[in-house]
């Protein structure tokens, strides 16, 4: 099974663009599943039920969140009624909006997907390795992809390898920079420390330069706009054996 996980989209644009690339993509690698992370395809952050449809029909199976998951309370309704559309799993259960994982029936096979978002350097939710060690005691799927949005490079690193051969593949989101470390763990998980970002390739994180150099210089607010101009997809494809639910290949692209 070939799984494509998707860099964060930033804003309309990044949205339209992944619009633009993304069937002629699935048909040339052959793409069964594909998870994006859309917790910035609102334009100004966040996610709006628009743009989680707008991805949907351009071709996205299951959107994943991080960070901006709750800054539109117009999503609220959206993540408890869209299954396909899940929010970091480790955000307290009872008060939150939504589920941290969901099974996705392909047919011939399920796949089990799952959101979480690290601690450190960002709000503390509740321990990312109990959460998932909770679900995978209810999963029953040979095949679990997981999207860990965190900010720390040795944050994913150690629990990528505390979940290797637990897991079929996990990717890395949030720091909008793709890392050029995709593997193999040991044990068969597949792993990319940060899969990267769909959008503007000339901005600071889809941000208008100008902007962000404005904010690190002057420590003022500032109200920052996406860039416009050139697009990049950064994504990732998982070839995951469908018995075993090990990764037998990983191939990191930048689509422009």
């Amino acid at each position: 099974m070939n799984i494509l996980a998707i860099g964060d989209v930033v804003g309309s644009v990044g949205c339209r663009f992944l619009r633009e690339k993304l069937p002629s993509l699935k048909k040339a690698e052959g793409i069964d599943l594909v998870v994006a992370n859309g917790e910035n395809s609102a334009d100004g952050n966040g996610i709006t039920p628009a743009s989680a449809e707008y991805l949907f029909s351009s071709g996205v199976d299951i959107i994943t969140a991080g960070n901006h998951t709750f800054r539109r309370k117009e999503s609220y309704n959206t993540f408890e009624t869209c299954p396909s559309l899940i929010r970091p799993a480790n955000f307290p259960e009872g008060t939150t909006p939504g589920s941290g994982s969901v099974i996705y029936d392909l047919g011939r096979q399920r796949v089990t997907v799952i959101n979480l978002m690290g601690c450190m350097f960002m709000e503390p939710l509740d321990d990312p390795y109990l959460t998932i060690d909770r679900i995978l005691a209810k999963t029953d799927t040979s095949i679990v992809l997981l999207d860990f949005h965190a900010e720390a490079t040795a944050e994913k690193l150690a629990l990528g390898y505390y979940l290797d051969g637990r897991i079929s593949a996990m990717f890395g989101t949030h720091t909008h920079v793709q890392t050029a470390d995709e593997r193999i763990l040991p044990k068969g998980t597949g792993y990319i420390t940060d899969v990267g970002m769909t959008g503007p390739l000339d901005s600071v994180l889809g941000v208008k330069p100008e902007l962000a150099i404005r904010k690190f210089k002057e420590k003022l607010p500032v109200r920052f706009e996406l860039s416009t101009g050139k697009c990049r997809m950064d994504c990732i494809r998982f070839c995951v054996d469908e018995r075993s639910g090990k990764t037998a290949d990983v191939k990191r692209m930048s689509i422009v």
